[in-house]
């Protein structure tokens, strides 16, 4: 039904300023954008309730600026991701380090393939070179960890990377990491500033670059140049191969690979990367490989997603592969899939968790016996005092720290998101279960879907060398340590309120029992728990030691639920009865929540 034209005309004069949609329209940079805003001004002020709504939701205020950068559909206005939000995202950036760098300072570009993401680099390289600093573009679509690479590798002050990882194809965002002397500049301890050189912003920088974004007036008032920046040339991606080679990882045995990028731009490195460290057997899906910004053959382009694999499991049992790699379509993520005659495909697609315990796994034995090349020379970084330390995300799997203490080597807990799990001090394997992997933190202090792949593939390789497998590797863990069982929960919600309204009822009357195990622990992660800051969650654990993390998702419109069940370090029988207890929290979650 649609509203009257007096009432919508009435929400303008009451409660919706036309003179800022046209202001906005006056300093929008791009001719497409500008186009059409005015043209949906024009309908919201003829009596279009529709349009009316759309400007609100536009003119909310601006998208906010944080500890993920900015990420948001494309589209006019400062609720919306286009150039005239990123020229003045980069402005306040530019004067957040000529404050506490000085002129000169030193920022690195990358970009990936989708809608606008060359002409948001464009616009970055333009306004830092203005504002005086140094401008180091990358050459386009290339991988997020090639632009976390060129950070540490050329020594700059920041990186941005225009992207939107494996989000909806209408989206698009900026993130933002930092070198070590803006850090240094505003982190009072010397030590953690050194450990985050090379990660993505967390607080207090955003807070004091978003302070510099608010002051921007116009993007008229942003001086952007023509030309004047640097174009680096392939070199930057041989030199982030031979850091791949140099992990020290190699083929053991012929392993038979079907590699999908999900219509992203990881493609070319990860079948170089694969090369060099010796698998020959590498199998595009074709289909998928080449970047296109439609991701037209998957529904979302994340290997999380159901479907996401079909096309790659089509490939493999024409093949008869031994693995399946697939990276999202920034290759940041890394997914693994298996053959498994007892699954309807003939593939059993690994969990974050899985791998991140193989990967913990194979990287402590190593670095106990000595077999790692990164122990050498570890004692001159002074951010590794703690010595060798292991890490995941507060929501990921706490099979990691029992796989690792069986080799002598602590693991810490973090916040959810590489921003924090990267700047762990002495950090030498971290992970989050929603597929982020990072094997080489003082190379890549990010998550690396790349190197953590040919990781993968090196340990694949070797089990089978071995007359072993990946699914015997993970019972011969889980019989020493004991079975940690996860699945994860989401409810995609477009009315965000709901998101909100499930976290309020989680707060004032959460659940009594887990699969008939009493709830023994609530904790409101936003108050803080077990040392760390405080974030928007809460924190299940049964009497049975069964766990339930629920979140708001810091960039999807999702309301995420972590389940784990842990069993005793007996194999027989364990994983059936583990699955059905996570598939009854979960059945009491959705009948909790109503969604």
């Amino acid at each position: 039904m649609s509203t009257p034209t007096h009432r919508v005309a009435d929400r303008f004069t009451s409660g919706f300023d036309a003179e800022i949609v046209r202001a906005w329209i006056a300093d929008d940079p791009d001719e497409q954008t500008a186009t059409a805003l005015t043209a949906i001004l024009a309908e919201a002020e003829s009596g279009d309730a529709a349009a009316l709504a759309d400007l609100e939701d536009r003119f909310a205020g601006p998208l906010a600026f944080g500890t993920a950068g900015l990420r948001g559909e494309i589209a006019a206005g400062p609720n919306r991701m286009n150039r005239s939000v990123v020229i003045r995202a980069v402005a306040g950036l530019s004067a957040f380090l000529a404050e506490t760098v000085g002129s000169g300072f030193r920022v690195v570009i990358g970009c990936d393939a989708r809608y606008k993401s060359a002409d948001f680099a464009r616009d970055t390289a333009a306004v830092v070179t203005a504002a005086g600093g140094v401008a180091i573009q990358l050459p386009e679509q290339l991988p997020t960890p090639l632009t976390a690479f060129a950070l540490t590798h050329l020594s700059a002050d920041a990186a941005v990377m225009v992207t939107a990882s494996h989000n909806p194809p209408a989206d698009n965002g900026y993130k933002v990491y930092l070198g070590e002397r803006p850090l240094l500049a505003i982190e009072p301890d010397p030590t953690a500033a050194r450990a985050g050189a090379g990660a993505q912003i967390v607080p207090p920088a955003d807070a004091l670059i978003a302070e510099k974004i608010a002051a921007v007036d116009s993007v008229a008032s942003v001086p952007r140049a023509e030309t004047g920046w640097e174009h680096l040339d392939d070199s930057i991606v041989a030199a982030y191969l031979d850091s791949v080679t140099d992990l020290g990882v190699r083929s053991s045995a012929d392993l038979r690979i079907v590699l999908t990028s999900l219509h992203g731009v990881g493609a070319g490195v990860a079948e170089a990367a694969l090369d060099l460290t010796g698998f020959a057997d590498v199998h595009p899906v074709s289909s998928q490989q080449a970047p296109d910004p439609d991701f037209p053959t998957v529904s979302f382009p994340n290997p999380e997603e159901a479907g996401a694999l079909d096309e790659s499991y089509a490939l493999a049992r024409e093949i008869d592969a031994d693995l399946i790699i697939a990276n999202d379509p920034d290759a940041d993520r890394f997914s693994a899939a298996i053959p498994d005659a007892s699954a309807g495909s003939g593939y059993r697609q690994l969990s974050g968790d899985e791998v991140g315990l193989l990967l913990g796994e194979d990287i402590a034995s190593r670095l106990a016996g000595q077999g790692d090349p990164r122990t050498e020379g570890r004692a001159d970084d002074p951010s590794d005092e703690a010595g060798p330390v292991f890490a995941n995300s507060i929501v990921s799997s706490r099979g990691l720290a029992a796989a690792v203490a069986a080799h002598g080597f602590a693991a810490v807990q973090t916040l959810t998101g590489f921003k924090w799990i990267s700047r762990v001090p002495g950090l030498v394997f971290g992970y989050e279960e929603a597929l982020g992997y990072c094997v080489d933190p003082t190379v890549v202090r990010d998550k690396d879907g790349i190197s953590a792949a040919v990781t993968f593939a090196a340990l694949a390789s070797r089990l089978k060398a071995e007359g072993s497998s990946i699914e015997s590797e993970l019972d011969r863990i889980r019989t020493r340590d004991g079975y940690f069982a996860t699945a994860p929960l989401s409810f995609r919600l477009d009315d965000v309120s709901l998101i909100a309204a499930a976290m309020a009822k989680l707060r004032e009357n959460p659940p009594t029992a887990l699969a008939g195990s009493p709830v023994a622990e609530v904790h409101d992660l936003s108050t803080g728990y077990d040392g760390l800051p405080p974030t928007d969650g809460i924190l299940l654990l049964s009497e049975s030691n069964s766990r339930v993390i629920v979140r708001p998702s810091g960039t999807e419109p999702k309301l995420k639920c972590y389940l784990e069940v842990v069993g005793a370090p007996q194999l027989a029988a364990l994983g059936p009865a583990l699955t059905q207890r996570l598939s009854t929290i979960s059945a009491e979650l959705k009948a909790y929540f109503g969604l």
